[in-house]
C-alpha cells in the first residue's frame, strides 16, 4: 500500500506564520516516533506537503553567514521586508510573492531514509516540471538546488533548498522561483554563492507563468518520484 500524503494549500501567508505551522506538524510526528518507541502508541505519523508564497522575507540557515544580507535593518522596511535566522542547512534565500515554496513534513520511514535521495528527490521533481513548460534544467555538482545552463559561465540558479530532519522527519524544502521579483535577490549573496545569476521561469520564458499550472505539475511529480498518493486530492490545485 502507498503512503498518503495530505495536501494543504496556505495561500499568501507570513513566513512566521507558516515555520510555527511546519513546526507543530514537524512535532507531533517527532513526538508520535518517540512514543511508537516506547510502546506507548500505535498511532502512525502522517505526511503532509504545504504549498504557499511568502511576503517579502530573507532567512538564514544554520550555516549561513550574516554578511551575506545586504541590507540593514532600515533598508529591509524600506524594501517591505523582514529577515529571519532559522534552523534549516544551507545560507541566505529570498521568498517572496510570485514564488512558490513547498514545505514537505514527510516521515521518511514511510519512504526511504536517506537524505540525500531525498534531497534529489525534490530538485527531480522541479526539474521535471520545468520540463513540463519547456524549459531544460538540471544539477550543479556540489551545489543543492535546481540550474539552468548549469555547466556553463551563463548558470543561473530557479530553485533554492533548504531542509531540516529529526528521527527521519522533514521540513522547510523548496523555493522556486515562478514570477519572483528578482530584483530582491539583488539585496544578497544568493545561498552564499556570488558568482551565479538567479532566474525564474518569467525570466526564462518571458512571460508570466500561471502559478496553479505549476502547482499541480509539481504536486503530480512528487507523487510520481516519492510514490504516494493524495489523501484529499479534491484540495489539490487545480489549473
Amino acid at each position: 500500500m502507498k503512503p498518503s500524503v495530505i495536501f494543504k494549500e496556505l495561500g499568501l501567508i507570513d513566513y512566521k506564520e507558516a515555520w510555527d505551522y511546519q513546526e507543530e506538524l514537524f512535532k507531533i510526528a517527532i513526538d508520535l516516533k518517540i512514543a511508537q518507541r516506547k510502546g506507548e502508541t500505535e498511532e502512525q505519523t502522517k505526511n503532509y506537503l504545504l504549498f504557499c508564497e511568502h511576503p517579502h522575507v530573507y532567512t538564514l540557515g544554520k550555516s549561513g553567514k550574516q554578511e551575506n544580507l545586504l541590507l540593514n535593518d532600515d533598508q529591509l522596511e524600506e524594501k517591505e521586508a523582514t529577515y529571519y535566522k532559522i534552523n534549516r542547512g544551507g545560507d541566505i534565500t529570498y521568498h517572496g510573492p510570485g514564488q512558490l515554496v513547498a514545505y514537505p513534513i514527510f516521515d521518511l520511514d514511510y519512504f526511504f531514509t536517506d537524505i540525500h535521495k531525498y534531497m534529489r528527490f525534490l530538485e527531480e521533481a522541479v526539474i521535471l516540471t520545468l520540463k513540463d513548460f519547456g524549459i531544460e534544467s538540471g544539477r550543479v555538482d556540489g551545489l543543492t538546488g535546481v540550474w539552468i545552463d548549469g555547466d556553463k559561465p551563463s548558470a543561473r540558479k530557479i530553485c533554492a533548498m533548504g531542509v531540516k530532519s529529526s528521527r527521519w522527519v522533514t521540513m522547510h524544502g523548496i523555493g522556486f522561483n515562478v514570477n519572483s521579483n528578482l530584483d530582491y535577490f539583488n539585496n544578497i549573496v544568493p545561498c552564499g554563492i556570488d558568482d551565479k545569476a538567479v532566474t525564474s521561469m518569467q525570466q526564462e520564458l518571458g512571460k508570466v507563468v500561471n502559478m496553479d499550472e505549476v502547482k499541480v505539475k509539481l504536486a503530480a511529480h512528487l507523487a510520481q518520484l516519492f510514490d504516494y498518493t493524495y489523501a484529499n486530492e479534491q484540495d489539490l490545485p487545480k489549473a
